[in-house]
């Protein structure tokens, strides 16, 4: 597989080391040398959507109970339904378990068996910041710290203010006002933290639009699904490009 394209700088401790945080998301990228981005054309896949959905969307965006947390409920009527959770059909080389994240079209497939997937919306990186290739998950947390890298702190000197000393650093703890979310799943590759992560959000309505700084946020409500369903080592392809081509029914 191709390398994973790398940040420019990384700055202070890797925070999945240490087991506590979430660092990294909001520093710059840049192509790693020599690196191939993972295109559509090299996966080979098409996708189409199912008429099934996974069941009632006001039940499945509602109010979650049993958290440390409080995780509201959605208003669905902000958010385009085409990035609402549902089971799709997909044609994939890539085997059940695996998680495809789509950027141009702001979508994450889990591929599932029987040639299905489970789809989600997501917000991705901003122009500059996109990257693509393939790893795995290392590290799951449930609700994580976050911590903001200095560049991103000088960028908005208000947010220094948010911020209290943690374990790994300058950073803030999980809860219902951390911008990660309620769970994090962090990627390596080749026994290296790349500093990319796919975590929630407590901005649902950014879903379906390039906002991050690279990291790959959900939907509150989704990631705890995602999260409930892959287990630690579960392969990530990223892909490049203009994405996969999709297919109607």
């Amino acid at each position: 597989m191709t390398d994973l394209d790398r940040r420019a700088v990384v700055t202070g401790v890797l925070a999945a080391a240490a087991g506590l945080g979430l660092a990294g998301c909001n520093q710059t990228a840049q192509t790693a040398s020599g690196a191939t981005p993972v295109s559509a054309s090299q996966t080979t896949m098409r996708v189409a959507d199912s008429p099934q959905l996974t069941g009632s969307y006001a039940a499945m965006y509602g109010p979650v109970d049993g958290e440390p947390f409080p995780i509201a409920g959605v208003n669905l009527a902000k958010i385009d339904p085409v990035y609402l959770r549902r089971e799709v059909t997909i044609s994939t080389k890539e085997q059940p378990g695996t998680i495809i994240i789509d950027p141009a079209n702001h979508f994450l497939y889990l591929v599932l068996e029987g040639g299905k997937a489970m789809r989600y919306g997501v917000g991705v990186g901003r122009e500059g910041f996109a990257w693509s290739g393939a790893a795995s998950i290392k590290f799951k947390r449930e609700w994580p710290d976050w911590y903001p890298p200095p560049e991103m702190i000088a960028r908005e000197p208000k947010l220094a203010a948010k911020l209290d000393h943690l374990q790994s650093g300058l950073g803030m703890k999980g809860g219902p006002g951390n911008p990660v979310g309620a769970r994090a799943m962090y990627l390596w590759q080749n026994n290296k933290d790349t500093l990319f992560r796919i975590h929630g959000t407590i901005e649902p309505y950014s879903i379906g639009k390039s906002v991050s700084s690279g990291c790959i946020r959900m939907i509150n409500q989704d990631v705890l699904d995602l999260y409930a369903r892959v287990p630690l080592e579960s392969k990530v392809v990223v892909l490049g490009g203009s994405g996969m081509a999709v297919a109607q029914l």
